[in-house]
């Protein structure tokens, strides 16, 4: 993984991003040891497709952000 730098003193170009690196290290990097890269990939790829599907957001309102996005739709 290779994190973007925000220019100098200016944190609020990445705070998104960097919330998401310091979630997924820590509920899917940290939990594990991976043998190769090949493994870790494979890890993260699930891992994303867990956080967009399944994982809850309480200010979502309870739902997963592809959730939340399709009901925004579907009341439009």
């Amino acid at each position: 993984l290779k994190q973007s730098m925000s220019r100098k003193g200016n944190c609020y170009d990445n705070a998104v991003i960097e919330s998401f690196f310091g979630t997924l290290k820590a509920e899917c990097l940290y939990l594990s040891e991976y043998r190769d890269i090949r493994e870790l990939r494979i890890a993260i790829d699930e891992y994303i497709h867990y956080y967009n599907h399944e994982r809850i957001k309480l200010k979502l309102k309870g739902l997963s952000p592809v959730e939340y996005r399709t009901q925004a739709l579907v009341a439009a």
